[in-house]
């Protein structure tokens, strides 16, 4: 009887950790993706008239797809709780935890480098001091700040207060594929001023730590006015992915906010 129910007690603790075993999953391709982020250095080459220039090499790419690829586990963990009932204060916890490296820590690096080839294309720029790359950290900071606010919020339920932090390690891990495959002059001259990383880390941060009404994929009913705003960012999303590949990813992260926030004073 009492090995009976000993085995029944380890089924349910075996149960309760399958999802944070996703979490930690979550937690080790973010891990990735920070060391190809990290061990992506400035390259020098010429261009066809002789000239210098400073690059990121291609691989940095790599970064954006552990994040995606942590992002997507991100979402599975959540889904397998529920699905075995397994939800867990600890799984909160860690959850935030693995969220901070994949989606704050790991952009930040993102946002670094891209901060470094920006200055590098100037005189002198590889000895840029150090200090004007240090903004990238505001991301994870942001993001961490958001999280430990979401963990002890109660009236989070069906909505979120500010952007979540997987939407924005999405959006900055899709700039560097946004920077490699989209192959415009005006596209690639942007993510190599300094003044757009600036303003999209403080636009983030700032997304992050507000207290703007953001919708969430939580429902009090199952009604089609409920799943109208997912079913627009949706169409929105495919479309711009057929016509503009990687930039889709910001246009739909825009459109988020901004039906978000439309869908918000419609219902107030």
């Amino acid at each position: 009887m009492n090995n009976g129910g000993e085995r029944s007690t380890e089924n349910r603790t075996l149960l309760k950790n399958i999802p944070n075993i996703f979490t930690l999953l979550n937690l080790f391709f973010g891990c990735l993706a920070i060391i190809y982020a990290v061990q992506t250095g400035l390259t020098l080459t010429s261009d066809s008239n002789g000239d210098n220039l400073v690059v990121i090499p291609e691989k940095i790419y790599l970064a954006s797809v552990f994040i995606g690829v942590a992002a997507i586990i991100d979402f599975l963990d959540g889904f397998v709780a529920r699905l075995l009932k397994a939800s867990s204060e600890m799984g909160k916890q860690l959850d935030s935890l693995a969220d901070v490296v994949s989606f704050g820590v790991a952009p930040g690096m993102i946002v670094y480098q891209f901060l470094r080839l920006s200055y590098a294309q100037q005189p002198d720029g590889l000895d840029i001091d150090s200090l004007w790359l240090m903004p990238a950290f505001i991301i994870p900071c942001a993001g961490a700040y958001r999280l430990a606010r979401f963990n002890i919020d109660t009236e989070q339920s069906y909505g979120f207060k500010g952007v979540p932090i997987p939407a924005v390690g999405l959006l900055i891990a899709s700039l560097p594929l946004v920077y490699w495959y989209n192959n415009q002059a005006w596209s690639i001259a942007l993510l190599s001023n300094k003044w757009f990383w600036y303003a999209i880390t403080f636009l983030v941060s700032y997304l992050m730590i507000s207290t703007l009404p953001m919708l969430a994929l939580k429902f009090k009913n199952a009604s089609f006015k409920s799943f109208l705003p997912f079913i627009i960012i949706a169409i929105i999303a495919i479309i711009s992915a057929l016509v503009i590949k990687w930039m889709a990813v910001p246009v739909t992260f825009a459109a988020y906010v901004i039906i978000s926030l439309l869908f918000k004073q419609q219902k107030a």
